[in-house]
């Protein structure tokens, strides 16, 4: 995976914080809390790829663009920014080695810990 920081999204999760649409979870929680493939087939289908685009912050440019398989690293549910998937991006990033991507979910995290 040839990953980049989707900038665009990290501002998105950061208006997001400031405005107070966190989910103060628990760190191991992101796998129950996140959406299922058919919630976001629905939220695609609502609202768009681009707005789907928006709630992750990894862009994979190997992939086919406007599929679901070229952006990575969700933050949320859609409605909300979960501290939970924070902490899981963030680690899988830094294994992966996208470093800019582990930076930016670091400081997504420090904000909402800040809150």
């Amino acid at each position: 995976m040839a990953g980049k920081l989707n900038k665009k999204s990290l501002e998105h999760a950061k208006k997001l914080i400031k405005e107070g649409h966190v989910h103060r979870d628990e760190r191991d929680d992101w796998s129950e809390h996140a959406p299922s493939a058919e919630q976001e087939n629905k939220f695609i289908e609502k609202h768009g790829f681009d707005e789907f685009t928006s709630w992750h912050l990894g862009l994979d440019r190997e992939a086919s663009e406007g599929t679901k398989g070229s952006v990575t690293f969700p933050f949320g549910d859609f409605k909300k920014v979960h501290r939970c998937a924070v902490i899981s991006l963030e680690s899988r990033a830094a294994q992966h080695g996208h470093d800019d991507i582990a930076k930016a979910a670091k400081e997504l995290l420090e904000r909402i810990d800040a809150e």
